[in-house]
C-alpha cells in the first residue's frame, strides 16, 4: 500500500505532512482506567485554560484553521476536528469513552492540538492518496450525514474518499472487532521534520502499549 500527497494539495499548501501509522494484530476494547482517568483529567483542565483563553489562541487549532482556509474551505462552518473537540470541552461537554483507539486519538488531538484520524484497513482498498476534493466527492460520515468533500483535504482510496481532518467515514470507522488498522496525524504544516517524527513515534508508542500489535510509522 503506496500513501502520497497529490500536487495539488502540496501547492495548495506548502509543508504540507502525515504522520502515518500502520498497526497489525490489535486488540481494540475499553479503554483503561489510566486512559480514561487522563483523558478526563486534561479535558478539565482545558476547560479552566479557556476560561481565560480564546479558541484562536491555541496555536495548533488556529494553524489548521489556516489550513482549511487555504485549501477552500470555509473553517466556521467546516470546524476541523481538534477545533471541535475544544468547542465541546469549552461548553463542559466532556468527552465519553467510546473506545480505546478513539479515546487515543482524542487524547492525543487534544494535546497536540490538530486532528487525527484511525481507519479499518480491512475496508480500505488499494493505495491511499490525500487531496483536496472536487464537487462530486463525499461519503456517508461518522456523523450520521452525507459530507461532501467538495474543497476539502480527505484521504481516498480506489473505491473514494473516506477520511478528512473534518470527519470520517462510516465505511472505514475502527471498531471492536479491527485487527489490523492504518492512523494519520494531519501534522501542524509548521511543523518540523524533527517534531513531526516525536509526535508520530509517541503516538505509535503509546497506541500499541494499549492495544498490543506492532506497528510501522514514518513522516510524509
Amino acid at each position: 500500500m503506496e500513501i502520497s500527497i497529490d500536487q495539488t494539495l502540496k501547492d495548495k499548501i506548502p509543508g504540507f505532512k502525515i504522520g502515518y501509522i500502520h498497526y497489525k494484530g490489535i486488540e481494540v476494547g475499553d479503554s483503561p482506567q489510566m486512559l480514561r482517568g487522563r483523558l478526563q483529567l486534561f479535558q478539565e483542565s482545558l476547560y479552566f485554560d479557556m476560561l481565560e483563553k480564546e479558541i484562536m489562541n491555541f496555536e495548533g487549532l488556529k494553524e489548521w484553521r489556516d489550513t482549511f482556509k487555504l485549501a477552500g474551505t470555509d473553517p466556521s462552518r467546516y470546524r476541523h476536528a481538534a477545533e471541535a473537540l475544544y468547542r465541546r470541552i469549552k461548553k463542559q461537554n466532556y468527552l465519553s469513552p467510546v473506545h480505546s483507539a478513539i479515546d487515543v486519538n482524542n487524547f492525543f488531538s487534544l494535546q497536540y492540538q490538530v486532528p487525527i484520524g484511525i481507519y479499518d484497513l480491512s475496508h480500505i482498498k488499494g493505495d491511499i492518496t490525500f487531496t483536496i476534493g472536487q464537487a462530486n466527492d463525499e461519503y456517508e460520515g461518522i456523523n450520521g450525514r452525507t459530507n461532501s468533500m467538495f474543497n476539502m483535504i480527505h484521504s481516498r482510496d480506489e473505491i473514494g474518499p473516506f477520511g478528512s481532518p473534518y470527519v470520517d467515514s462510516e465505511r472505514t470507522k475502527v471498531t471492536e472487532d479491527t485487527k489490523n488498522a492504518v492512523q494519520f496525524i494531519y501534522l501542524r504544516p509548521s511543523s518540523s521534520a524533527e517534531k513531526a517524527e516525536k509526535m508520530t513515534h509517541s503516538l505509535k508508542d503509546m497506541f500499541l502499549q494499549i492495544h498490543g500489535g506492532e506497528a510501522e510509522y514514518r513522516v510524509i
